[in-house]
């Protein structure tokens, strides 16, 4: 399948054969790297021989340059607030490139659009990410509590961690329910008992307490009850 052997050889060239030194000169002297072209090089290669095909050698270069392309854009316009952004940028662009060869050969269709057990899957996957942070928000709008008293636990905390925590875990749940592994999501619920409970515990915040437990059964609760809807 060429899907599969180019995305190999694009994890190997990407990933493994590119040291840090090589990414590190590419950012510094941008399209006048010699690593660049080297890279680009590589991937060419590496899509020729994961092919084995020399009647496909259009395709390794067609690979090659639109990595050069992608590769370039990304070097010129990327700057250090944007630099994880256009990481992102970069590998979705290199996927839809292959996925684009591999339409060309017929080995996709689009007639999954037309399952509609799959549509369901994704229809529920996609409400359980923001859409129920936000229902969930709303909901404990009135509660919302403001610890500040002098046995407060003070932590630093990373930006908006607790809204992807709450995805994750809901996204988490739902698959062990759709592959009626139950056991799973004990001990999603245990694992975050440990981990959470235990500073609120320690912070002696009744209300705080109160409030992460609410919220965790209502994150929780909306999974479970959107697995069993789409069962």
């Amino acid at each position: 399948m060429i899907f599969i052997k180019l995305i190999l050889a694009h994890l190997l060239g990407d990933f493994i054969l590119q040291p840090n030194s090589w990414v590190a000169d590419k950012e510094n002297y941008k399209l006048k790297s010699k690593f660049l072209y080297i890279h680009v090089l590589i991937h060419t290669v590496l899509s020729l021989i994961f092919l084995w095909d020399l009647q496909l050698w259009w395709v390794a270069v067609l690979v090659g340059i639109t990595h050069f392309i992608i590769d370039a854009a990304k070097l010129i316009f990327q700057n250090v607030k944007t630099k994880k952004r256009w990481f992102f940028i970069d590998q979705l662009l290199h996927i839809l490139v292959i996925a684009g060869v591999s339409f060309y050969f017929r080995e996709f269709s689009f007639g999954f659009l037309e399952n509609q057990e799959f549509l369901k899957i994704i229809m529920a996957a996609l409400f359980l990410t923001t859409p129920a942070s936000i229902f969930i928000k709303i909901l404990l709008s009135s509660w919302t509590p403001a610890p500040d008293g002098p046995n407060t636990i003070q932590t630093e905390s990373l930006s908006s961690a607790g809204k992807y925590i709450g995805i994750l875990e809901r996204l988490l749940v739902f698959t062990f329910i759709m592959v009626n592994h139950w056991e799973g999501v004990g001990f999603m619920v245990a694992a975050k008992s440990v981990f959470r409970f235990s500073d609120l515990a320690q912070a002696k915040q009744r209300k705080l307490t109160e409030y992460v437990l609410i919220g965790t059964l209502l994150s929780f609760g909306l999974a479970v009850l959107t697995g069993i809807i789409i069962k």
